[in-house]
């Protein structure tokens, strides 16, 4: 009887770790797993694997949104399928993930961050933009590269290979580019330069068959061509009054284009 209670009792010690090892290896594959996660959204550490010109911003506010934006656009990935995609910065993620519902029944999704450049959004498009097969894209951008001292030309270049990649992976989808909105020299973001961007961008949009611009500048420009303290209150992200101007300024391009 003792015998057999000891073998018993073996047995069950065994068991029991049998199960400890499995529940380990379980939790250390989950922690490689969030390791891998937390990898993919970093900024790189430096811009030299990033292509295109001009500033990549890494202050640590923004490496921390940067990582809990993209890894929410990946949960969001099956979800946002074929949508029409927004990419872009601060305005564009401020508008909120559903809009607010300003698009009704239109399936659209938000890839905008807070803080990013063209650089990062080059950097970032394949798995933010490209893998959702969007139905369309509508493009602001540029504003932030301003604040960091780019050169209208360098950050027109970076629009142009957005637009490149965009139109390898689907030839006849629509994009939308929008002017970049008036702002203030107060923040960095002098009416000259955003006047001589918003010139370069028209100029793509010319040259690029399946690239629609939307004048996202002239209705919100004062006479001083800088943004009126109404619908922006911080002379940079509109308010309420912002966007629903812009998404009325939109509209006509998107019902043309049948979105």
């Amino acid at each position: 009887m003792n015998q057999r209670r000891s073998s018993c009792l073996r047995l069950l010690c065994v068991c029991i770790g049998f199960e400890a090892g499995l529940l380990c290896l379980g939790s250390t594959a989950l922690a490689q797993d969030t390791v891998t996660v937390k990898q993919q959204f970093l900024i790189p550490e430096t811009n030299d694997s990033m292509a295109g010109e001009g500033p990549v911003r890494r202050y640590d506010w923004m490496k921390n949104l940067w990582q809990k934006r993209r890894a929410t656009f990946a949960s969001r990935l099956q979800q946002d399928q074929n949508a029409i995609v927004f990419l872009g910065d601060s305005i564009t993620q401020d508008w909120g993930d559903d809009f607010r519902g300003a698009f009704g029944d239109r399936k659209v999704a938000n890839r905008g961050i807070s803080g990013d450049t063209t650089r990062g959004m080059l950097y970032r498009l394949k798995e933010d933009v490209l893998d959702v097969n969007p139905k369309a894209v509508v493009m602001l951008m540029g504003t932030n590269d301003l604040e960091e001292h780019a050169t209208p030309k360098i950050i027109a270049g970076n629009v142009r290979l957005i637009l490149k990649q965009l139109q390898a992976h689907d030839s006849d989808m629509p994009i939308v580019l929008c002017l970049v909105m008036p702002s203030s020299e107060t923040k960095s973001r002098p009416a000259g330069k955003i006047k001589r961007l918003n010139k370069l961008l028209a100029e793509i949009a010319a040259d690029n068959e399946g690239v629609h611009l939307v004048d996202t500048w002239t209705p919100f420009a004062n006479d001083k061509g800088d943004a009126k303290v109404e619908e922006f209150p911080d002379l940079l992200h509109p308010n309420e009054v912002g966007y629903q101007k812009w998404k009325t300024t939109l509209e006509p391009t998107l019902k043309e284009l049948n979105l």
